[in-house]
């Protein structure tokens, strides 16, 4: 089968029809579940190191293992999708997660259960970036396609913050394994429907042969980069974790110039080269880096200082979601009508906006003000994403999709370790200052610290995180205006 490129907008034949947009729903299934167990197993720990009584490393990677494996193999899979079949990966995808589902439901050791994370991991990986490829197959016309990625943003987005929801709900009634059998019934569902309704889709010469060098090269430098990030983020500067970051940076330095050297390179460097893909990349990472790097204060502001129970923070974290469902398809249809790169512009101020009013959050504002903020930056940011997506996508020749999704969704993975560390950073400096130099030694670092001290030293803690959360959204808005800029200079007139 051979594929070639969709210049734009098409009629007739070419067209999506009903069998399509069936096959779409059924694509939505992996997305949903894959991005939900990124979050899945916040409400299952205390369960889980009560059963299994993992030490404190080994709970570390109970809930760490999952993402860092998802992120290592994404550029993998995504080349190795083009070479074998998009469809292909998929099912192996699918019977691999249903299989590691069932192995972590039943893990009986914290080893068992990590090992069975990271072929969770490897199964996520296979399935990701599958299904945005696949997108760019079963929607030739720019349109059409644009409506079927705007609905796998969505998705994507929903199923993070549904992970703590659904975990939540299922351990009201049963044992932490169940967070993992939910998975069953629809990779099931998957393995049945997906032959049926989608076609196979790989170039007719195989997309030349796979190098394992730069496959393992791609894995040995996503790991150590974005693992170092996120421990610099968590505990700062640390000598390990630093060097992790700079081998990663120099190991995907290698990468890169194999590739350019590849007959058949598993990242195409003149489509990184090319202003639609290349700024499209660099939007989504900033995107990310934003919203990852604020929800992590967002999340403790709603428990540790409001007092909510986490199943309670999880459901009011999911009422910024209605912005995003109302606000991302408007941004499509602007983006038919004028330059997307304005559309995608104006999207990234309005998430600029929204942060800079939680940047002025303060203990005395109303509950209902801070969750405005989020709805007003989640809906800029998604509909600005899923413009970034769609225009990367149809920038890519269609044999090359698998790779050019994995390399955008390695960049979200990446982004939001970038965030961590960024906003992180920057929290933490505004919380330090602010907190009284009287208070005790853990009050100082952390407000988890001050949990267990007096009413005046816990009070004036949770006023120093309010303030270093509004910091964190200054920096957010930043970054924002920072990827307003570069969407417009880097992508207008690139449609």
């Amino acid at each position: 089968m051979t594929l070639t490129a969709s210049p734009g907008p098409t009629t007739g034949p070419d067209r999506a029809g009903r069998r399509e947009w069936t096959a779409l729903g059924v694509l939505m299934l992996p997305l949903l579940l894959v991005s939900m167990d990124v979050s899945v197993l916040y409400f299952a720990i205390p369960a889980i190191a009560a059963d299994l009584r993992p030490g404190a490393t080994q709970q570390l990677w109970i809930l760490d293992m999952y993402g860092f494996v998802l992120a290592g193999l994404l550029v993998t899979m995504g080349a190795l999708g083009d070479r074998v079949g998009r469809r292909r990966l998929l099912l192996l995808g699918a019977a691999l997660f249903g299989v590691a589902s069932g192995a972590a439901a039943y893990a009986h050791t914290p080893g068992a259960l990590i090992g069975a994370r990271a072929l969770l991991g490897v199964a996520g990986a296979c399935l990701m970036p599958s299904t945005l490829a696949l997108i760019r197959t079963l929607f030739r016309d720019a349109a059409q396609r644009a409506k079927a990625v705007t609905l796998w943003t969505a998705v994507m987005a929903s199923g993070i913050s549904l992970g703590p929801v659904v975990s939540g709900a299922l351990l009201e009634h049963f044992w932490w394994g169940s967070v993992f059998l939910v998975n069953l019934p629809a990779m099931l569902l998957l393995l049945v429907l997906a032959p049926l309704l989608l076609p196979e889709s790989k170039p007719a010469s195989g997309g030349g042969r796979f190098d394992l060098v730069s496959a393992g090269l791609s894995l040995a430098a996503l790991l150590p980069l974005i693992h170092g990030v996120k421990e610099l983020a968590q505990d700062g500067w640390a000598p390990l974790p630093a060097l992790g970051v700079t081998f990663g940076l120099f190991l995907a330095l290698v990468f890169a110039r194999r590739q350019a050297r590849l007959a058949h390179p598993m990242v195409d460097p003149g489509l990184l080269r090319t202003p639609a893909y290349g700024g499209s990349l660099l939007v989504n990472l900033l995107a990310m880096a934003a919203t990852v790097g604020y929800a992590v204060f967002l999340t403790q502001y709603l428990q540790s200082v409001l007092g909510q129970s986490p199943l309670e923070a999880a459901l009011w974290s999911l009422v910024p979601t209605g912005g995003v469902l109302l606000a991302a398809p408007v941004a499509a249809v602007l983006a038919g009508r004028i330059d997307r790169a304005y559309v995608m512009g104006g999207g990234l101020l309005v998430s600029a906006a929204g942060f800079g009013w939680l940047a002025a959050v303060d203990r005395a504002t109303p509950f209902w003000a801070v969750l405005v903020g989020s709805a007003v930056y989640a809906s800029g940011l998604v509909s600005a994403m899923t413009l970034a997506n769609e225009l990367a996508l149809g920038a890519a020749l269609p044999e090359r999709a698998g790779s050019a999704a994995a390399v955008m969704e390695a960049g979200q993975e990446l982004g939001g370790a970038l965030g961590m560390a960024l906003l992180g950073s920057l929290g933490a400096v505004v919380y330090t200052a602010a907190v009284p130099a009287t208070a005790p030694a853990a009050a100082r670092e952390t407000l988890g610290g001050a949990l267990g001290g007096s009413p005046a030293v816990l009070d004036a803690a949770r006023t120093a995180f309010v303030d270093s959360m509004g910091a964190a959204a200054a920096g957010a808005a930043l970054l924002m205006l920072i990827a307003a800029g570069s969407a417009v200079r880097l992508l207008r007139r690139r449609a």
